[in-house]
């Protein structure tokens, strides 16, 4: 067997601990997976691999044996990557986890633009709102929104990312619009769900000192902000959402600010990517695209100059 191939299968197991998890990822079935795995075992004459009914572990000699395969492939990978830079034509599968209300929004014509300038590359474009790893699902580029956790994973800030307090007018018209937080209702604070269940708010002159957190304790919680929209203009309550979700709103006048002299301490979209190599054309020419289409004012907020 080819020796590239049985490195790149060994990895593979290794990070996902599992042989089925791994075929998935390769597109491979299990059997050539298991078979890539003992060829490499028997050329070694070792045992790289601890195998058990619900989870595959590596030896100390794979541990070991596992670390300089991965630096043989990421050097492999580099020197791909380095010719391939050396063009400015993004080629092949480039595959993406973007959330779910941004794409719909935004996404569609940034996207279909950029395949146009670049016709020998295929998109293949996951939308979904939850977290995704995106190593273990073999995406070359994520976007998210918000604070970065801590991770090996490399990104680069597309956007600012304004978040704001509003409700419909037929809502604070029956309950009032608050002067200060300690006069919000609570109970009618409607929750995304990805984001806990308090909401910081700042003082507009200085939105960097986080000077109270809100706590959201209203009927409704979801993981899609398209849906707290929705629930906000029937005049169910009060929510913090992005303006690109309802910077449109708040300019016709059909959601109204709420305290609008606090404000959500603004976060940021970022274009996320795998570390341990150079970035291929596809990925860097794609985040190229992003930011100068989405930077420094990005179009959702362009109509407040």
């Amino acid at each position: 067997m080819d020796r590239l191939a049985m490195l790149e299968v060994f990895v593979a197991v290794a990070e996902r601990g599992s042989f089925s998890k791994a075929a998935e990822a390769l597109e491979m079935s299990n059997s050539a997976v298991s078979k890539h795995v003992a060829a490499l075992e028997d050329r070694l004459g070792a045992r790289l691999l601890n195998r058990t009914t619900r989870r595959v572990s590596l030896t100390d000699i794979g541990q070991a044996y596992c670390e300089r395969a991965r630096a043989v492939l990421a050097d492999l990978d580099s020197a791909d990557a380095a010719a391939s830079s050396q063009q400015e034509e993004a080629r092949g599968v480039l595959k993406l986890s973007v959330p779910f209300s941004f794409a719909i929004r935004h996404l569609g014509p940034v996207v279909a633009d950029f395949m146009v300038q670049h016709p020998q590359l295929e998109v293949d474009m996951v939308l979904n709102d939850r977290f995704v790893d995106i190593v273990d699902e073999g995406f070359d580029l994520a976007l998210r929104i918000g604070e970065l956790a801590d991770s090996s994973l490399k990104a680069r800030r597309i956007a600012p990312v304004r978040l704001v307090l509003a409700a419909s007018p037929a809502f604070l018209d029956r309950h009032g619009r608050p002067a200060t937080p300690d006069d919000l209702s609570t109970e009618h604070f409607l929750r995304y769900s990805i984001g806990g269940d308090q909401v910081a708010l700042a003082r507009e002159a200085a939105p960097q000192e986080v000077v109270t957190r809100v706590r959201a304790a209203g009927p409704l919680k979801v993981n899609n902000g398209d849906m707290l929209r929705e629930a906000m203009l029937a005049g169910t309550g009060f929510a913090s959402l992005p303006t690109f979700i309802i910077g449109d709103d708040l300019k016709s006048g059909a959601l109204e600010r709420v305290l609008p002299n606090w404000c959500v301490p603004p976060i940021a979209l970022h274009a996320v990517y795998p570390p341990g190599k150079a970035l291929s054309a596809k990925v860097r020419l794609m985040i190229d695209h992003l930011v100068t289409t989405f930077s420094p004012v990005p179009p959702w907020d362009a109509f407040e100059g």
